[in-house]
């Protein structure tokens, strides 16, 4: 997705540190570390997702001539600071969880090592590229999670928190399994493919109920679905049965009834009896109106005969979970491991990896956090792990420059299908206060104590 977004599209802080660390001349390497601080309660994990908008934005960071002139119109920041941003590229190196892998409170999905004025000046919109996806990917796993054999659709443009975020919407829940979405411009963006039926406006515009169904169904006759429940959605339903022998002469077949008010398992029923009475066995069921996993759980346990599902306003906004505890903190800097002990708000040191192992029946069954390494660390005290696994964080930026092509969608789908089968059952089926467990590697609480022991003893 190509970034008309300026870089000041950041706070203020980040250039107010950068003033003073050039003044200060700090610009040794420094880590900066990406996680979740803990889950949301009806979060039993999270699915990472917008490391690809992540790494253009890192690779194509450049502040203009205008804007250098605006900031220094404000009157509030130096010509050493000035002639620095005139210059800006992002040199840095980045490791990360590849999107679509489930991860857990304080687990890194996101390193940067650069030196320590660029690594601070991305912060702000890093969360902010990133958090967003997140929020939305783990949402819609859960749909996905609750109703896998139904087509799931995108249709929350509408009530999404402005228009980059409706884009990235339909591209966060398209990479956590949806079939596709309204949205016209993520099927030219990122080539998902598109879904969309009428609006009871369309229908209103007409006198006879029929007279609108037959002049969308000629208009638009590939993929034809109709909307039923402007006024009576049973009546509407032995409309459409009238009119698909007419519709079927002219070469037109009946894909679809949308139902989208009402109690949606009770006619879906009703509607579903009138097609199949009137010979439309092969007509599908797609509802849309409000809907979430709950309801979505609801359908499948009363059998509701509905084979799609347009999801809207509370997958584009995370209705109820709107935000993360997403944060970006300091974990080495000049070769030195440094940590926040903040009340609640305490950050393990240095550069770390987290390791993940799988049972016997291939489900994930443990992550470690541990130090960076190439090997597995000893299991924690206590832990009964054996410190294999895999780990999660690769290097996906070296110098500034990607190590490989971004990945395809297709790519991603199919590790999210994967990696939602690897969940522990009662993570799959949503039950409310599952954990999983993370452990913190023995070498790492060693190595807190003696970051704290360092500082204790600084003037």
């Amino acid at each position: 997705m190509p970034s008309e977004i300026s870089p000041l599209l950041t706070d203020l802080y980040q250039i107010n540190m950068m003033q003073a660390y050039l003044d200060r001349g700090a610009t040794d390497v420094a880590a900066f570390e990406l996680f979740a601080r803990s889950l949301p309660a009806r979060r039993g994990f999270l699915l990472a997702a917008g490391l690809q908008q992540a790494l253009d934005y890192l690779e194509n960071l450049r502040v203009t001539a205008d804007e250098i002139a605006w900031l220094k119109r404000s009157g509030r920041f130096k010509q050493n600071l000035l002639d620095y941003l005139g210059d800006f590229r992002f040199t840095g190196d980045v490791h990360a969880m590849a999107e679509g892998t489930p991860f857990f409170a304080s687990e890194p999905i996101l390193r940067v090592t650069a030196p320590l004025p660029q690594a601070q000046f991305v912060e702000s919109r890093l969360i902010n590229i990133l958090h967003f996806q997140v929020l939305v990917a783990s949402k819609a796993a859960r749909m996905r999670l609750a109703a896998p054999d139904k087509v799931l659709v995108d249709f929350g443009l509408r009530r999404a928190h402005g228009a980059e975020a409706g884009l990235l919407a339909a591209r966060a829940s398209y990479l956590a399994g949806f079939a596709g979405t309204a949205t016209v411009l993520a099927g030219e963006t990122f080539g998902i493919p598109l879904y969309g039926t009428m609006a009871h406006s369309f229908i209103e515009t007409f006198d006879d109920e029929t007279v609108a169904f037959e002049t969308f169904a000629r208009a638009r006759p590939d993929n034809l679905v109709l909307l039923l429940d402007t006024y009576d959605t049973e009546a509407a339903a032995r409309k459409v049965v009238a009119l698909a022998p007419r519709l079927k002469a002219a070469g037109i077949a009946i894909q679809g009834v949308r139902l989208d008010s009402g109690d949606l398992i009770a006619l879906s029923k009703s509607v579903r009896g009138i097609l199949d009475a009137g010979g439309l066995r092969d007509v599908t069921i797609l509802v849309s109106g409000g809907l979430d996993e709950d309801s979505l759980l609801a359908f499948a346990r009363a059998g509701a005969p509905i084979d799609g599902i347009g999801i809207g306003t509370a997958m584009t906004t995370s209705q109820d979970v709107p935000a993360i505890d997403c944060v970006y903190k300091l974990q080495d800097y000049a070769g030195l491991p440094r940590r926040k002990r903040s009340e609640n708000k305490a950050t393990w040191p240095g550069r770390k990896q987290v390791w993940r192992r799988y049972g016997g029946d291939g489900r994930m069954a443990a992550d470690i956090l541990a130090r960076d390494s190439p090997s597995p660390p000893a299991p924690a005290s206590g832990a009964g792990l054996d410190g294999s696994g895999e780990p999660l964080l690769q290097l996906v930026m070296r110098g500034g420059k990607r190590t490989q092509p971004s990945e395809t969608l297709d790519t991603i789908r199919s590790r999210v299908r994967r990696e939602l089968e690897r969940l522990p059952e009662p993570l799959r089926r949503l039950e409310a206060g599952t954990t999983y467990p993370v452990e913190v590697a023995d070498e790492l609480k060693a190595l807190a104590a003696a970051v704290d022991a360092r500082m204790q003893q600084t003037p």
